[in-house]
């Protein structure tokens, strides 16, 4: 018979394989790991949100619609909140300003001035 537990772990790690998947596929998604200040809330959410979005199509969901569009909204950031606060690493946290401002470089160079 499988624990609790161990049924909990199953779901969040298919859960979290899934949404691995889907995120490689979300460019504007940014990395809320490892960043001094840590992430709050509020980035998780608004992760969140731009994720559920992408995968429905939605940028607004339909009345009929709202209730389950903000649920989903709900789990992926409570999802994500547990995996990035389960998360270890040795790496030092990085910069937040250090970090947009080579991602504002590698924009540039993509694209342009």
């Amino acid at each position: 018979m499988i624990k609790i537990e161990d049924k909990a772990s199953v779901n969040l790690r298919t859960n979290l394989i899934f949404l691995s998947e889907v995120i490689a596929m979300c460019r504007n998604i940014k990395t809320l790991f490892n960043f001094d200040p840590p992430v709050t809330e509020e980035e998780i959410r608004a992760a969140s949100l731009q994720f559920v979005r992408k995968i429905t199509g939605f940028n607004k969901p339909s009345k009929a619609n709202e209730e389950m569009f903000l649920a989903a909204v709900e789990e992926v950031a409570a999802i994500s909140n547990r995996l990035l606060r389960s998360l270890e690493t040795t790496a030092p946290p990085k910069n937040r300003e250090e970090e947009a401002a080579k991602a504002r470089a590698r924009a540039v160079e993509r694209f342009g001035a």
